[in-house]
């Protein structure tokens, strides 16, 4: 199916331009896309969920980076919650067939739960940084409640950067009887949205938890100097700081990069049709792509914690146990009712 420029979509923002509305462009694959939309959307609930489950039924409070761990995957949870509908969207050959509310809410949920879960990975970093490095300072930096405020706030940021989806995105159905749903923006209000996208959503991120990074590891490497034992001990913290970064990396820098070039293409500062197509090809995969980032969080940030598989362990033994003292509950029940009949009779 051919599409025309305005009804490519995206999720986190308009890939439409009125200049570029002579090229047309097929975007291939779209059964392979959505099969890939919704498995990411499936693993993301599975994995969220289960790590929300541990944290809600554990019996011991959580810690301030359990408290931004579960913020984290409940963004997650949202957003890939949410992925199903873009894959049906994708499936039916962008053809929206949900309404003009679910394709205001659908991309609103997605775009303010994957910037809530960059700013939630911003706030881990944080607490790590001071855990590690300034472990004798900034103490009420690293209270419940002052976690609880970060939490608070990085919702409401997430909220704010979707007002222009909330307001702007809509629905349009042309000769051919295909509804689009896109952000209807002007070049000027776009370019704004877009950068502050760029800005906020992704540069501020990056910067905050690569100097985070960056610290950590030398904190790190000058306690390992200190003895053998350290070594042992802090090798898989050693290991997963970089891991984490260059997983935020691999699935948000490609994203970012096309966001770049599509304004690039949209305000003809690179013209041409070929230009344009690619960037709309790899805009659609890369944007899928960045997602799996939701799926990555739980296992990189929490299920490969030592603290939080002693809690699953604990949380697993505690169910069983309840299962065990029921059972044996009911069964001391059945044989006492037994034995009463037996003396009736």
């Amino acid at each position: 199916m051919a599409l025309s420029p305005t009804s490519i979509p995206a999720n986190l923002s308009n890939d439409s331009t009125q200049q570029n509305s002579l090229c047309s462009t097929d975007i291939p694959y779209v059964g392979m896309i959505a099969t890939y939309i919704m498995i990411i959307s499936v693993l993301g609930i599975i994995f969220n969920v289960f790590v929300l489950m541990v944290f809600f039924f554990h019996k011991k409070p959580c810690t301030v980076a359990e408290i931004y761990l579960g913020n984290l995957a409940g963004a997650d949870l949202l957003l890939t919650s949410f992925l199903p509908f873009w894959a049906v969207y994708v499936g039916n050959k962008f053809n929206w067939t949900f309404g003009k509310t679910m394709c205001r809410l659908t991309n609103t949920v997605i775009h303010m739960n994957a910037n809530c879960s960059n700013y939630f990975l911003v706030l881990v970093s944080i607490d790590r940084y001071l855990a590690l490095v300034h472990p004798l300072s900034h103490e009420t930096m690293r209270r419940p409640g002052f976690a609880k405020c970060g939490c608070l706030l990085v919702w409401g940021l997430g909220l704010l950067l979707s007002v222009p989806t909330i307001v702007y995105r809509k629905t349009q159905t042309d000769y051919s009887n295909v509804t689009i749903c896109f952000l209807d923006l002007d070049d000027k209000t776009y370019l704004t949205f877009q950068l502050v996208l760029i800005t906020f959503g992704f540069v501020i991120p990056i910067c905050t938890i690569s100097f985070c990074t960056v610290k950590i590891l030398k904190a790190l490497k000058n306690r390992m100097a200190e003895g053998v034992h350290a070594q042992k001990m802090e090798n898989k913290a050693t290991t997963l700081v970089p891991v984490v970064l260059l997983a935020f990396l691999i699935c948000w820098v490609p994203f970012h990069v096309m966001r770049i070039l599509s304004l690039l293409s949209r305000f003809k500062i690179v013209p041409g049709c070929d230009f344009y197509r690619n960037v709309a090809y790899s805009r659609q995969f890369f944007s899928y792509f960045a997602f799996f980032n939701s799926v990555l969080n739980p296992i990189l940030y929490v299920v490969v914690g030592k603290n939080f598989r002693k809690k699953a362990k604990e949380l697993f033994k505690q169910w069983n146990t309840k299962r065990f003292t029921t059972t044996m509950t009911l069964y001391t029940r059945t044989t006492q009712m037994s034995m009463l009949q037996q003396k009736t009779s």
